[in-house]
C-alpha cells in the first residue's frame, strides 16, 4: 500500500469540470512523477482564471483563503504514517510549516529559487528581510530539499536536478538560419523575471523580434503595442512548445535571479543558445551554449552578432551537454523523500 504524501504549494490552481489546472508545469508534473510511488494529495490556493496544463492529480483540493487551507492543513495531521511536503517558501507555506510542525510533523520543504532575490525584486531593500525571517523559521523545523546548493545559505539539505526533459525534447532538433534575431522567452510575466526590462532593451530594433510564451490571458493585449514583441498564452501541448523552441535563434532568460530554470534545460536539449544577464550567469555550471551579456543595448546585441557568427560551432559545442531528465529527477526525489523519516 502507498503511503500517503501531502503536498502543500502557494501556486494558484483553477478548477474547472472537476478538472483542475496550473501554469506551473513543475506543480503538474512533479505531484504527477512522486504519484506513482506515493498515494499524491495535492493543495493549492483557488483561481477563478483559467490555467493551461491539467494536474491529474484524483485528490487535489483549492482554497479561497488562508484559513480554510490551514483548516485542512490541521486535519491531515491525523495521518500516522504520511509525509508532508511544502513546494517553496512564501508567507502562505511558512505558516503551513508552523502549523504541521506544532501538530508534530516535520515537513519536507522543497526550495525551487531563491527567495532572497525574488523578494528584494519585488520589494526593494526591505525584501531580504522579510525572506530571511520566514526562511530562517521555516528552516530550523523542516527537512529540506534543493535545487542549488547556495540556495541553503549554509543550512542542511540534500540537492536534486529538477528537469522535464523527455524522449521528445532529446529528439534531433530542427535546422534553423541566424538572419534576423527570433528571440523567444517562455516564462511568467513578472518583474523579478526581467521581461519587461527586456521589453525595453529591444523597443524598435527592428532587425530582432521577440516571442513570449507564458502570458496570462489578461495579460495578452497590454504590450502588443511593441511591433516586435508577440506575446501568447502558455503553451499546454508539449509538442507545440517544442516547435515555439525550434522556430527561433536564441533564447533569452532576462531574470534578476533564478535556481535551476527548466527552460533553459529546454532550450539546450532543442540546441538554442542561450542568453542571460549577470545577475544569474550562476546557472551556467559547465553547461555549453550560455552566454552572458550586461543589461545594456550595447552589449546585448554584441552578444547576439558573436552568436550569430559562431552559432553552428556553438549548436555543435552543445551536443557534449549531459542534461538531467525528469525520470531521473523524480526517482533522486522519491529516494529523498523516502530518506527522511
Amino acid at each position: 500500500m502507498k503511503k500517503k504524501l501531502f503536498i502543500f504549494s502557494n501556486e494558484s490552481i483553477n478548477s474547472l469540470d472537476g478538472k483542475f489546472y496550473c501554469d506551473n508545469i513543475d506543480l503538474k508534473t512533479t505531484p504527477e512523477g512522486l504519484n506513482k510511488k506515493f498515494e499524491v494529495n495535492l493543495f493549492g490556493r483557488k483561481s477563478n482564471i483559467h490555467r493551461s496544463h491539467e494536474i491529474k492529480i484524483k485528490n487535489t483540493k483549492i482554497f479561497n483563503n488562508i484559513f480554510s487551507y490551514i483548516s485542512s492543513v490541521i486535519a491531515t495531521t491525523k495521518e500516522k504514517d504520511a509525509k508532508y511536503l511544502i513546494i517553496s517558501i512564501s508567507p502562505y507555506t511558512f505558516i503551513i510549516s508552523v502549523f504541521l510542525r506544532f501538530f508534530g510533523k516535520k515537513p519536507i520543504v522543497y526550495l525551487r529559487s531563491d527567495g532572497f532575490g525574488e523578494y528584494k525584486a519585488i520589494f526593494g531593500k526591505i525584501g531580504p528581510l522579510i525572506y530571511y525571517f520566514i526562511f530562517s523559521i521555516t528552516c530550523s523545523i523542516s527537512n529540506l530539499i534543493s535545487c542549488r546548493d547556495y540556495i541553503l545559505k549554509g543550512k542542511k539539505g540534500k540537492i536534486i536536478n529538477p528537469s522535464q526533459l523527455d524522449s521528445n525534447w532529446l529528439r534531433q532538433p530542427k535546422n534553423i538560419d541566424v538572419k534576423n534575431f527570433k528571440l523567444l522567452y517562455v516564462g511568467r510575466m513578472k518583474i523579478e523575471k526581467g521581461i519587461f526590462s527586456l521589453f525595453n532593451l529591444i523597443k524598435n530594433k527592428k532587425d530582432i523580434s521577440l516571442t513570449v510564451v507564458g502570458s496570462e490571458k489578461k495579460e495578452v493585449s497590454n504590450y502588443t503595442s511593441q511591433s516586435n514583441v508577440k506575446i501568447l498564452q502558455t503553451q499546454a501541448s508539449k509538442l507545440k512548445l517544442i516547435k515555439h523552441y525550434d522556430d527561433h535563434n536564441i533564447f533569452v532568460l532576462p531574470s534578476y535571479t533564478e535556481g535551476h530554470p527548466m527552460v533553459v534545460l529546454e532550450a539546450l536539449a532543442r540546441r538554442r543558445p542561450v542568453i542571460v544577464f549577470e545577475d544569474i550567469q550562476h546557472i551556467i555550471g559547465n553547461k555549453k551554449g550560455i552566454f552572458v551579456s550586461k543589461r545594456n543595448f550595447i552589449n546585448f546585441f554584441g552578444t547576439l552578432n558573436s552568436i550569430k557568427k559562431n552559432y553552428k560551432k556553438i549548436q555543435k559545442d552543445m551536443k557534449k551537454n549531459k542534461l538531467p531528465t525528469n525520470k531521473e529527477f523524480i526517482e533522486k526525489f522519491v529516494k529523498y523523500i523516502d530518506d527522511f523519516n
